[in-house]
């Protein structure tokens, strides 16, 4: 019985490896070099996930700059000469961004399905929102709700005294900015301003961050296809968020941004679900959260870390400040926009941790059989359905391109007057993609300008009202990698921060 149990095994076994060996994927000519691994279905996807700037380096030796990755059962082209992502972010005739991102989104935070012909047009003009409120004068009235929020969050958890408080650094920027960039979308309860409203808010507020934070750390498993029941406690926390975003409490909040009451109202013209809409604005409460987070985190990191960060920072900020009398911790601080675009070595600091910290990927997908033509003239051959990836790491840690790709220098992105730089070169030329932790061309971040905004607040009303310390500014901290590929890596773990109310807030304090 035994040996007939090893004969059927066996056969079974064979006919199994002849019908995948029959049925797997054959490279064709013009198509890029095709690299399945040994294992059915998985590929290539163990050595990828492992290290992906590192997998994808070794191939480009080896093949070129275009090849072609199986990946969790599906084939993925990667181009990786920073001159061709041009070229590939144009091609909206045979690449398409809204399928992918829109499918995506939809098994990841269960709202309707808007690639349907019962959606999809209405859903265009959902996404057109975006452009009309995060720009322009849109974008300077939610820069100014979000800087008196930040304030009113600060000057709350300022300490009375001026003993030290010790916090975890990501802890400290996760609860300043989620608040304030919560409060500056969805508005506030009505109750807000009473005394015992503030407090049973601050309570809301720490169960939302709670909730938040869940579900985002569930965000690897399920962008990899993880089904989300399967997650439960991230499935928990992503129908708590939602019960929160409900039309019918949002309509009890007052100071509501543009952005989300239009989103409202186009949605209830589509005639979704109550459920469904409350996830659209889960999805839009995690895009505007889940990578401003860790981004402010690593700016305000990197100018503790460095004394010559700090020290220009703060004299940028007196030097912004100094026009106003500020002799007070109770004073509103005002920043106009201009003021705001001055401050070009707080934006550096940002770029320099953007760069240092971004691992996102940039994905389309083929519509149709077609032949794509890289800046260097090769060719290569696409079958519909494959995704063309690009993968900006490449260039952001290029020591070609950033001499000591690995150090933060918070000056990088300055001229020799101080002024912000874009003269970036590979190869003798001048790059036109050098910096691209918000995407390009249709997936580009539409909120990236008032994400860089909201950072330089943050760092500023930070410097400006507390003394800061790092416990311990000589350990190495490095990012969680196992988050690439979805944009800004958080740190692989929290670090100790030590502050204090400012004992004297002039001008003067930051000389």
């Amino acid at each position: 019985m035994a040996t007939f149990l090893v004969i059927i095994t066996t056969i079974l076994l064979t006919i199994w490896i002849v019908w995948i060996c029959g049925h797997s994927r054959k490279r064709r000519k013009g198509e890029p070099p095709l690299i399945t691994g040994w294992l059915p279905f998985i590929g290539v996807t163990l050595d990828y996930v492992s290290n992906p700037l590192g997998f994808l380096r070794e191939t480009q030796k080896k093949y070129g700059n275009v090849f072609t990755c199986k990946i969790a059962g599906k084939y993925f082209t990667f181009v990786t000469d920073p001159f061709s992502f041009s070229i590939v972010m144009r091609q909206s005739k045979n690449l398409d961004f809204q399928k992918f991102a829109v499918g995506f989104s939809q098994r990841v935070f269960g709202h309707a399905d808007f690639n349907s012909s019962l959606f999809s047009e209405s859903y265009r003009e959902v996404h057109s929102i975006f452009r009309q409120t995060l720009q322009g004068l849109s974008l300077q009235q939610l820069t100014e709700t979000m800087l008196g929020n930040l304030q009113m969050v600060l000057e709350r958890g300022l300490p009375y005294e001026h003993d030290w408080l010790e916090e975890g650094l990501q802890s400290f920027t996760n609860r300043i900015m989620f608040e304030a960039g919560f409060l500056t979308l969805f508005g506030k309860d009505v109750g807000f301003l009473q005394a015992d409203g503030m407090s049973g808010t601050r309570i809301c507020m720490q169960k939302a961050v709670q909730d938040f934070l869940a579900f985002d750390r569930a965000f690897p498993l399920l962008a990899a296809g993880v089904p989300i029941g399967l997650c439960a406690e991230a499935w928990q926390a992503r129908e708590a968020l939602a019960e929160e975003l409900l039309h019918d409490k949002l309509h009890h909040r007052n100071c509501i941004s543009d952005l989300i009451q239009r989103r409202m109202d186009a949605f209830d013209c589509m005639h979704l679900d109550e459920t469904g809409k409350a996830r659209t604005h889960v999805c839009m409460l995690w895009a505007s959260q889940a990578n401003t987070l860790p981004a402010a985190f690593w700016s305000l990191y990197y100018t503790l870390r460095s004394v010559d960060a700090f020290t220009a920072a703060c004299t940028e900020i007196n030097r912004v400040l100094s026009g106003q009398l500020i002799n007070n911790q109770d004073q509103t601080i005002c920043l106009s926009r201009e003021q705001l675009d001055s401050m070009a070595v707080l934006e550096s600091i940002i770029e320099e941790a953007l760069r240092l910290s971004s691992a996102s990927i940039m994905i389309r997908v083929a519509s149709d059989d077609f032949t794509l033509t890289l800046d260097s003239g090769q060719t290569a051959d696409v079958r519909k359905g494959d995704y063309i990836a690009l993968y900006p790491q490449f260039i952001h840690l290029d020591p070609e391109i950033y001499p000591d790709p690995t150090e933060f220098k918070y000056n990088r992105f300055l001229d020799e007057k101080g002024q912000r730089k874009s003269n970036f070169f590979k190869n003798e030329r001048r790059l036109k993609h050098f910096l691209l932790p918000f995407g390009s061309g249709a997936s580009e971040c539409p909120g990236r300008f008032f994400a860089v905004n909201e950072i330089k607040q943050f760092l500023a009303l930070t410097l400006w009202h507390y003394d800061l310390q790092l416990s311990d500014p000589d350990a190495t901290l490095v990012p969680d990698s196992t988050r690439a590929g979805l944009g800004i890596l958080p740190p692989s773990r929290d670090v100790l921060l030590r502050y204090r109310r400012k004992t004297n807030t002039t001008t003067e304090q930051l000389r």
